[in-house]
């Protein structure tokens, strides 16, 4: 089964909760591949031994590995880190999750600026492009195990909006611009 993702709504209730838009108007996998995130369905329970995994990383140059546990019990200063996740940002590189157990949203910009909440669960990896606005939240869960993946040293600084100046940014809306369709597809 492909991700969900939607439209989100413009309520300032709970991040937590699903905000579907009214009526719910759901987004395809075709217009997050124009947005420049890729998406792949793959094994979580037995990730160490994953092949797709394997060449993914091998083919992405993602060279570093971490797993991060995100819930109350195993997280010191958890409700701020959230709030931090949830603030509106872009990063100069990739940000590549793979989701092992648990669910949370992802919630990124189209280029109307509107925002599109992906719901991520065990299994899905999902890239999102140097430059894209985006958040992190959990669901009602409020858990999630996740792989961080990179290219080189870990880099988590965020750029919190506005960042029009900022090249992964400009580099970014260039992408967008440069290109009537992308050709990429979920895999």
């Amino acid at each position: 089964m492909a991700i969900e993702a939607w439209f989100m709504d413009d309520s300032n209730e709970d991040p937590r909760l699903p905000h579907y838009s009214n009526p719910n108007e759901f987004v395809s996998m075709d217009l997050l591949a124009e947005l420049g995130v890729l998406y792949w369905k793959l094994n979580p329970n037995d990730y160490e031994n994953d092949e797709e995994l394997k060449k993914i990383r091998e083919t992405r140059g993602y060279n570093y590995m971490d797993l991060l546990d995100l819930c109350p019990e195993k997280v010191q200063n958890y409700e701020q880190k959230l709030k931090n996740f949830y603030t509106e940002h872009i990063h100069q590189d990739e940000e590549i999750r793979y989701c092992l157990e648990g669910s949370g949203y992802f919630d990124v910009r189209d280029k109307d600026d509107r925002w599109i909440r992906i719901w991520i669960k065990a299994g899905d990896l999902i890239i999102l492009p140097a430059g894209i606005y985006h958040r992190f939240t959990l669901d009602t869960s409020n858990y999630v195990k996740l792989m961080r993946l990179f290219m080189g040293e870990p880099v988590w600084t965020p750029y919190n909006r506005p960042q029009e100046e900022h090249p992964a940014r400009k580099e970014y809306i260039k992408s967008l611009t440069a290109k009537t369709a992308m050709p990429l597809a979920a895999h």
